[in-house]
């Protein structure tokens, strides 16, 4: 069943000035501002900070999520947080406490609870540092309508089977490429 932007993409010439070429040349710009904007992000957190992007990211959200309350997060909340899956966060999290920007402990509410904190040397990280890119990306995404979101979701789901790419974990952003900031140790080969 063809619909109209179906029907206008397949009528597309791929000429200059076409529709369906124009709106390929759109998406393709706004990707790549998007990983452009995260790349510098991470590179200015790494070179000022020592912390990468993603880490300055869970860093923040440990800060907010203390703030917000007076259990800190376990691995599963602190994903849900980050807008990511448990293993992913569980990397950063290893990389932050062989830092000591934040440490793992047992809940003092129930001991069988794991719990991740920021430490003091990651709040003081924290006072130099910008608000991570990946913090205003997770607002601009959750303040999209739902039925926007529903579609953004949609696009992006069929790029990644196209790509041939759904199988793979999706790790947080700039987080998986082999070495960790500050330390040059080499990151744990993913599954």
């Amino acid at each position: 069943m063809d619909t109209p932007e179906s029907t206008k993409l397949e009528a597309g010439t791929g000429a200059p000035g076409d529709g369906a070429d124009a709106e390929v040349h759109a998406a393709m710009n706004a990707i790549r501002r998007i990983v452009r904007a995260l790349r510098l992000s991470s590179r200015a957190a790494e070179k000022a900070l020592g912390v990468s992007g993603a880490q300055l990211f869970v860093l923040q959200q440990l800060a907010e999520g203390a703030a917000r309350s007076d259990a800190a997060p376990s691995i599963a909340q602190l994903a849900d947080l980050t807008a990511t899956d448990p293993s992913s966060v569980s990397v950063v999290v290893s990389r932050l406490v062989a830092r000591g920007l934040a440490a793992r402990r047992s809940s003092k509410a129930d001991a069988r609870r794991a719990e991740v904190v920021i430490t003091p040397a990651g709040r003081a990280l924290l006072r130099e540092a910008p608000t991570p890119v990946q913090h205003r990306m997770v607002d601009g995404v959750a303040g999209l309508p739902a039925a926007r979101r529903r579609e953004m979701i949609a696009g992006l789901e069929a790029i990644v089977a196209s790509l041939g790419v759904e199988d793979q974990a999706a790790s947080m952003f700039f987080e998986d490429d082999g070495e960790t900031p500050g330390n040059g140790h080499a990151a744990a080969p993913r599954p």
